[in-house]
């Protein structure tokens, strides 16, 4: 009872200086959601307030569905098949979508409800988007790791414990946490449901299921109801602000150097610059987006997936949640750049040898699984339609060529590394049982993980410093000399 009298009494003082969300005449708070909301306000009152920010707050599909073509936030076409369609978007409304198929479905002070809302629930209302992000390798992301044979080796190797015995490091076992906290904080992870837990708050002590691998805010985590990746890393609960999602800094949690230095490369160069001085002046939040009204500078998403309108209302870019859809090139690759993959599923790809990856080592393309010329120039025009919304076509098109000209140079020096590292094999100076364990072999790893990544993104977003010293040509030049003299020194007699 002293529970109970404490959560009402906090609500009452929350509720007093919390400011009231605003709500159109006929968009009301359900009553499902309404009892989640007198309890969350004060058990999770920073949930409950990002909610009270958002536009599910204020705004319900029905009316949503109204807005013109260019203006609208949701996909879906049947409204009425939608519960509570006339109400706003509340707690019930995404937590007890689809419950048969999550298996995080438990019964909560007399509803049905889901701890964690996946892709396949926002389908409900944002069918297309769903649809986009699921053929995206994005939200493949995780098995991308996970059934890749090399790529899950290096992984494995990286990670795993390690002991110094006897003058020589000792690779331990599989570090599942290790693994979860570094690659699959960004790539996902299982979410698993193990029994149920009580846990206590500010009403009582709650049951609720117990999940494994959990907190996780990885792109293509595996869901409690089957299905792949999350809106949330970069739509973030539960304000799901656009603003969010546009600045680059989201971006930035996961496209970092060493080796996808994308947001420390965009941060120095000429677009960023202008980001950061007049990012105050820009509007975030408008859709869609005009070109030279609300942004002035690009950031991440408008040169990769967002709706893009001039001031004429003409439209530059349509919208996207599968973010290779402007891109014909993969400048990031194990080990050297190559054309879009057809599918998101790049764990699917063999090459010549026989291995899951987009080229053999000798740098032969594997062109079964990557798209066409034709699909690479439709790719490359819708992104060069971003750069003319405000640069010449001279411009353009010179740096364009540039990205392609790179490419081919940076592709040189890590096959001469390539070559450097197989020789070191025959000689004796590595074991190429396990190609990411030996110090050789982990410089060969630097020549296209960090140094070819490096300039590549340097070329693509205009970052000067990367492509030079920082991991950049110097360090690639100074690598290759390193492996040469090490298969010299450590070659067997």
């Amino acid at each position: 009872m002293k529970k109970v009298i404490l959560s009402l009494a906090v609500s009452i003082v929350f509720l007093l200086h919390t400011p009231a969300f605003s709500q159109t005449d006929d968009a009301k708070l359900s009553a499902q959601s309404q009892e989640c909301l007198d309890c969350h306000l004060s058990v999770t009152p920073g949930i409950a307030g990002d909610w009270q920010k958002s536009l599910h707050s204020k705004t319900s599909p029905r009316e949503a569905a109204k807005k013109t073509e260019l203006e609208k936030r949701i996909s879906v076409t049947d409204i009425s098949k939608i519960e509570n369609s006339s109400n706003v978007v509340g707690c019930y409304e995404c937590h007890s979508l689809n419950g048969a198929l999550h298996k995080d479905n438990f019964e909560h002070f007399g509803y049905k409800i889901n701890i964690v809302v996946s892709p396949n629930d926002c389908n409900t209302c944002h069918p297309i988007e769903v649809a986009q992000y699921a053929g995206s390798k994005k939200a493949n992301a995780h098995y991308n790791l996970a059934s890749n044979s090399v790529y899950n080796l290096l992984v494995e190797t990286l990670t795993n414990t390690k002991e110094y015995l006897q003058g020589k490091i000792i690779h331990g076992g599989r570090n599942n946490l290790a693994i979860g906290e570094t690659c699959n904080a960004c790539h996902g992870t299982e979410i698993k449901v193990d029994g149920k837990k009580t846990v206590q708050n500010a009403i009582g002590d709650v049951e609720v299921p117990k999940l494994l691998n959990w907190p996780n805010q990885g792109v293509g985590r595996i869901n409690p109801d089957g299905s792949l990746g999350a809106c949330t890393p970069c739509h973030p609960r539960h304000s799901f602000l656009i603003d969010i999602a546009r600045k680059p800094y989201t971006c930035g949690q996961c496209h970092l150097e060493p080796d996808v230095p994308a947001y420390n490369i965009y941060k120095e160069s000429k677009h960023g610059n202008i980001y950061d001085s007049k990012e105050s002046e820009m509007n975030y939040s408008s859709v869609p987006w005009v070109v030279g009204k609300d942004i002035n500078a690009p950031t991440c998403a408008t040169c990769h997936n967002s709706l893009l309108v001039n001031g004429e209302g003409e439209v530059l870019a349509q919208r996207s949640h599968d973010f290779s859809d402007r891109l014909w090139v993969r400048i990031f690759g194990l080990v050297y750049s190559h054309p879009q993959p057809k599918s998101g599923k790049t764990y699917e790809i063999k090459n010549a040898d026989g291995l899951p990856l987009p080229a053999t080592f000798g740098g032969k393309i594997s062109s079964d699984y990557l798209i066409d010329s034709n699909e690479q120039s439709l790719r490359k025009d819708k992104m060069k339609s971003v750069c003319l919304s405000c640069h010449s076509t001279g411009w353009t098109e010179g740096q364009l060529d540039k990205i392609e000209k790179i490419n081919v140079e940076t592709d040189k020096m890590v096959l001469a590394s390539t070559k450097i590292l197989l020789e070191g094999w025959e000689k004796g100076a590595a074991d190429k049982t396990n190609p990411f364990d030996e110090e050789l072999e982990l410089m060969w790893q630097n020549q296209w993980l960090l140094y070819a990544n490096s300039i590549r993104h340097t070329t693509a977003m205009m970052g000067p410093d990367y492509g030079a010293f920082k991991n950049g040509w110097y360090e690639s030049t100074r690598n290759l000399e390193l492996m040469k003299n090490f298969v010299k020194v450590h070659s067997a007699k």
